[in-house]
């Protein structure tokens, strides 16, 4: 009796202890199970509100990404377009005056058509009718910068300060007005500056601008051909020159030749964005 007793004792003991071992094996596991089921949660809550930071920022628009340091500098000694750094040293500028007469959308369409950069410097009284404010709309969409070149393309050396002020801050507004931008870069018609005009130009932070050459007024280069020829192979066509040309017949003519001829040569062209400013 005693015998079986004590064998009865015995095999409660090993009982008790088998389901003690497992007691504490389970809550151990349980126990280190929870915090990676937390940290699971947290982690995909970290995910979530980076997904939703991510979706709320705005979106950069097209100037933000452009290039925030200038490239170039004017160089007014010579109006020619000098690197800053290691910028590219072999480049013109092309610059279209007049605008929007009867050609700037044309001349506009062939340089992009090229991915060809330049400054169309408008006259506000082209601006006097809404098909022509809605051209000048679209030369800006189409990524060109606009400049400022009077109102009425006067000598601003025969006029009162109070007129010059006028010519000038009258195209600004204009053209704010129109495409959202005031005119960084200014050009005197005949490049004929007077100290109120520079100094007004300084306040109203823009960049003088005058050219290096340009052929298109003169009567003998009136004629495709003869410009073509004469813009690409002057004597006065060097790193950095400046261009100028206008919204005329022969112009737009001899543009895609130009362009053309230019690169063959081996010069790039300027973005008139990455030029520095005031």
């Amino acid at each position: 009796m005693i015998h079986k007793k004590w064998m009865a004792i015995v095999a409660a003991s090993f009982l008790l202890a088998a389901c003690g071992e497992q007691t504490t094996t389970s809550s151990s596991t349980e126990k280190e199970a929870e915090p990676v089921e937390d940290n699971t949660a947290i982690e995909k809550q970290e995910e979530t509100g980076s997904e939703k930071a991510k979706e709320t920022e705005p979106e950069k628009t097209e100037e933000e990404k452009a290039v925030s340091e200038p490239r170039y500098q004017i160089n007014s000694a010579n109006w020619s377009v000098q690197p800053i750094a290691d910028a590219d040293e072999k480049v013109v500028l092309v610059t279209i005056d007049d605008a929007p007469d009867k050609h700037s959308m044309e001349m506009a369409e062939t340089l992009k058509s090229q991915d060809i950069p330049a400054i169309f410097f408008v006259n506000g009284h082209f601006l006097d009718s809404d098909e022509k404010k809605q051209q000048l709309k679209e030369i800006h969409e189409m990524g060109f910068v606009i400049g400022n070149h009077t109102y009425s393309h006067q000598d601003l050396k025969s006029l009162t300060e109070e007129q010059q002020r006028e010519e000038i801050t009258k195209v600004n507004e204009m053209v704010e007005d129109i495409t959202g931008e005031k005119p960084k870069f200014f050009r005197a018609p005949f490049g004929s500056n007077t100290d109120f005009s520079k100094q007004l130009v300084a306040d109203e932070e823009m960049v003088l601008m005058n050219w290096t050459y340009g052929y298109d007024w003169e009567k003998q280069y009136q004629e495709a051909q003869a410009l073509a020829d004469i813009m690409v192979n002057t004597e006065y066509l060097n790193n950095g020159a400046n261009l100028l040309m206008h919204d005329r017949d022969w112009t737009v003519e001899a543009l895609p030749r130009i362009i053309q001829g230019l690169a063959d040569k081996g010069y790039g062209f300027v973005d008139p964005k990455e030029i520095e400013g005031i």
